[in-house]
């Protein structure tokens, strides 16, 4: 199931990442997308609305409460989120192969998939 993750700017400055729900209405289990600096820059974290009292993504917002959405981000944000609210790491097609390689040949089963 592909989701429709957005990125929008809350009316009082807060990013956020989500899933739209299908009325397109509101987001459900919203994350806050902050940014740290660094001494080799700026390093982005992807944290629970609710965070420090709840520790995991959840929840939803109303789309009245956004001010901006962002119509292009990384892609690499993307999947940080979804990792983030389904507890899977996932891997793009540059890992796969890189997989392959250290792995060498499958010998049935799995296919040389590597599982957690």
């Amino acid at each position: 199931m592909a989701y429709d993750i957005r990125l929008m700017k809350l009316v009082n400055g807060e990013t956020i990442l989500g899933k739209m729900d299908e009325s397109g209405k509101k987001l459900t289990d919203v994350a806050i997308l902050q940014t740290v600096p660094t001494q080799q820059g700026v390093q982005m974290l992807i944290l629970p609305f609710g965070y420090p009292f709840e520790t995991e993504v959840g929840g939803e917002i109303s789309t009245e409460h956004v001010m901006y959405e962002y119509k292009k981000f990384p892609e690499e944000i993307k999947t940080k989120y979804l990792e983030a609210t389904s507890n899977l790491t996932l891997s793009t097609a540059g890992d796969l192969r890189t997989i392959k390689n250290m792995a060498g040949p499958a010998k049935g089963g799995l296919g040389g998939l590597i599982t957690k």
